[in-house]
């Protein structure tokens, strides 16, 4: 199977089930998304413990790629600490984005590697890019989050 394939199935499993896919009551940190090129709009929602990502869930609508990249999301920043999710963040903006400067050994990233696949569609780029944006935002408490 080759990262094209990879990338298509497990953009369509996570699209049809997305993991996480609800609101945490209480959450301690929150931040909405918006990408209007195509109209996504994200709620993320964190429940920390000391400095450790107890909980990550998110909401709302969105095209196939924004919904699965928030899916694996939430999967993979379950359990590591607020530096970790930053710095994931970083790796994933730059595999997302293009900027092999800060992806790393991509094996270190799961199923998040599948995600690279969004690079061949440059316009896809800002639907995978939301979630993770959005849930800098929830974690460090600057608000509303906009991939424009």
């Amino acid at each position: 199977m080759d990262l094209k394939d990879l990338y298509r199935d497990v953009i369509v499993d996570h699209n049809r089930s997305p993991r996480n896919f609800r609101q945490i009551e209480p959450p301690r940190h929150d931040a909405e998304g918006f990408n209007p090129l195509c109209g996504d709009k994200l709620h993320v929602y964190l429940r920390l413990k000391e400095g450790v990502i107890e909980d990550i869930s998110f909401e709302g609508s969105g095209c196939a790629i924004s919904v699965a990249s928030a899916s694996l999301m939430t999967e993979a920043l379950k359990g590591k600490s607020e530096a970790e999710a930053l710095t994931v963040f970083e790796r994933m903006h730059g595999l997302l984005a293009g900027s092999d400067d800060n992806i790393g050994d991509l094996t270190e990233l799961g199923k998040l590697a599948a995600l690279g696949g969004v690079r061949e569609y440059p316009t896809r780029v800002k639907c995978a890019s939301l979630c993770w944006h959005t849930m800098k935002s929830a974690l460090t408490g600057t608000g509303t989050a906009t991939t424009e």
